[in-house]
């Protein structure tokens, strides 16, 4: 029987993998909004001098990568292992990444739930005692997303107002062995891995619709397998549902008996300001959840206002051939359980 996992779905982490640092950077919309403050570093426009906004994608990574580890006085011959993920074909940016980094290197697709696949696998790697040091990285970018999945910007289209904006950003978190760190800490303590859940949404910019469903899925099946309420977490965060997704997730956490009103928010919601800036409903991508949580979030748990977040990075598993031919668009959530706790304890 296995040793490690609670219920259905969940992984749980005996040994305290520790988040030792983070690094976040932006594009300049997402430096402007509310939650500017909080990143390591905007660029001033979506190409900070790269030829291209693949190019600026893959810099940024490498970026977020190389930041992290200078926090975290950890070299890069020191690390075990990246995870990283992306949008684009082949995953691309993290290829590329990887490639001038020089670490051993896992490249994961979970579309905009990459995030908490990325942390949560690196989590169970040093939880199992297979690494030291890891290093979980997400990067998206507004330009380079739009012209997949969609049309190009310079096409010019319309665009309806339940849309998202893509985050343009990278976030990358190192995380290590519970050894390498010392007092009260950011610890992630569980890892819940969602099902595929596909409820018929067909339009490609209704994402929060197509979403918001996995999202619930994961919610409930976290709380049955840790036995835990909704309101044991001070903050229950979706990854990137917008204000579309987040009605539609709070429908069906109540639907579910489940209470989340006054402890849960979205990331898409969270880094833009919708009355001043044009981000539709809101934000999405693999960076959006990624660089609040390694922004904001993990500021707030450091000066003890947060003290247990509960992460659901949601990611929509279209392609562009997929949609073209009329299919739906399946969708997947993963959560992450992240504690202050004393490492001292255990």
């Amino acid at each position: 029987m296995a040793g490690k996992k609670v219920g259905a779905q969940t992984l749980v982490f005996h040994n305290s993998p520790v988040i030792l640092e983070a690094a976040t950077v932006v594009g300049p919309l997402e430096g402007q909004g509310p939650l500017g403050g909080a990143f390591d570093i905007v660029y001033p426009d979506q190409l900070n001098g790269h030829r291209s906004w693949e190019a600026c994608e893959r810099a940024m990574m490498k970026e977020a990568v190389t930041l992290a580890l200078d926090k975290a006085k950890v070299g890069i011959d020191r690390v075990d292992f990246m995870l990283a993920g992306d949008l684009l074909n082949q995953i691309i940016s993290c290829n590329f990444a990887a490639r001038d980094l020089g670490i051993p290197f896992l490249g994961i697709y979970g579309a905009c739930s990459s995030f908490a696949e990325s942390v949560g696998l690196a989590a169970a790697l040093v939880d199992g005692g297979y690494a030291d040091y890891t290093v979980a990285a997400v990067s998206s970018h507004y330009g380079t997303s739009e012209r997949q999945f969609r049309f190009p910007t310079e096409y010019g289209g319309q665009r309806p107002p339940y849309s998202q904006c893509t985050v343009t950003g990278s976030g990358a978190a190192v995380i290590a062995s519970q050894l390498y760190q010392t007092g009260v800490v950011p610890v992630i303590t569980h890892f819940t891995i969602g099902k595929v859940i596909d409820l018929g949404i067909k339009d490609p910019y209704d994402m929060g619709s197509a979403m918001a469903p996995a999202a619930a899925d994961t919610l409930q099946r976290h709380l049955l397998d840790t036995g835990r309420a909704p309101d044991y977490y001070d903050l229950i965060l979706t990854g990137d549902l917008a204000t579309v997704g987040k009605d539609i997730m709070l429908e069906l956490a109540d639907l579910a008996g489940l209470n989340i009103k006054s402890n849960y928010d979205d990331c898409g919601c969270m880094v833009y300001d919708r009355t001043t800036q044009p981000v539709f409903s809101g934000g999405s991508g693999c960076a959006c959840s990624a660089v609040v949580v390694l922004g904001s979030v993990l500021e707030r748990l450091r000066r003890h206002e947060l003290r247990r977040v509960l992460v659901i990075a949601t990611g929509a598993l279209l392609s562009p051939v997929s949609y073209q031919q009329g299919e739906s668009i399946p969708s997947i959530a993963h959560a992450i359980s992240i504690e202050m706790r004393d490492t001292k304890e255990g």
